[in-house]
Parts: structure tokens; sequence; C-alpha cells
């Protein structure tokens, strides 16, 4: 499970430094691509694996649209001894990732935000929409 927030920023080589907590989790390489309400995914390559299949066994007029969002900017990475992973520049733009970045555990799965947006996002968290989905889940 991945959990916890973490702060870090790119270098001029549009590298960040993952979290170790995150990258033990992750393995020696990762995907990450296009994630949901304009962040980035990380994927351990099981998760990919499992997701994928799930994905090739839709019929292909539901699935194309999600195999192009899914597909299309997905990238292999493998953390350098400093525990750096080089973010793409398509992937980056789509985040809007400029240079300071927010990366979070987010149970299955690790998001990249900038930072900016990742502030702006939990400051318009509604507590009311999430005690509704806590209530549903029986917490």
């Amino acid at each position: 499970m991945f959990i916890g927030e973490f702060f870090h920023s790119f270098d001029e080589k549009g590298r960040v430094n993952f979290p170790a907590k995150l990258r033990e989790e992750l393995g020696e390489q990762f995907v990450i691509t296009k994630g949901l309400d304009g962040c980035l995914s990380a994927y351990s390559m099981e998760k990919w694996e499992r997701m994928s299949k799930l994905v090739e066994g839709l019929p292909q007029a539901k699935a194309r649209d999600l195999k192009r969002f899914m597909f299309s900017s997905a990238t292999i990475v493998n953390p350098d001894k400093q525990g750096r992973v080089l973010v793409t520049q398509t992937l980056r733009n789509y985040a809007k990732i400029t240079k300071d970045i927010a990366v979070i555990g987010a149970s299955d799965h690790v998001e990249l935000w900038d930072r900016e947006r990742w502030n702006e996002l939990n400051a318009a968290m509604d507590s009311d929409d999430i005690a509704a989905a806590m209530d549903e889940l029986g917490f």
C-alpha cells in the first residue's frame, strides 16, 4: 500500500528524487503514465501488467480511448543510484508540472502532482463528500 506525501523539485534534466519509501514498494523499475484529474500515476510493473490485461479484455469500442490514454505516454523508469527518475517532458506538460512536485501515496499507486495544484486540490476537498464516501463504505 502506498501512503504518504512528499515534496521535491525537478532538476534541469527533468529528474526528480523519488521517495525511497515509495520506490521500494514500486520496485527496481516501474511505469509512469497519465493519471486522472491532471496528475501522473506510477504503477509497479506487476500492477501495470494486471491493468494491461484487464484493458486488453475489454471490447475494442470501450477500450480504444482508455488504451490511448494509458499507453501512449507511458514510460518505464529505472531510478538511478540517487533515487532519481526521469519524467518525460510530455508527461510533465500533461500534469502542468513546472518545478516543484508533490509525490503522494494513493493506496494502490503513486500520484505525481504539480505542488501548487496539489495544494489547491487539498484546499478544495469537501469534507461532506469525503464523509459521505466513508459512510457508504461503513467507516
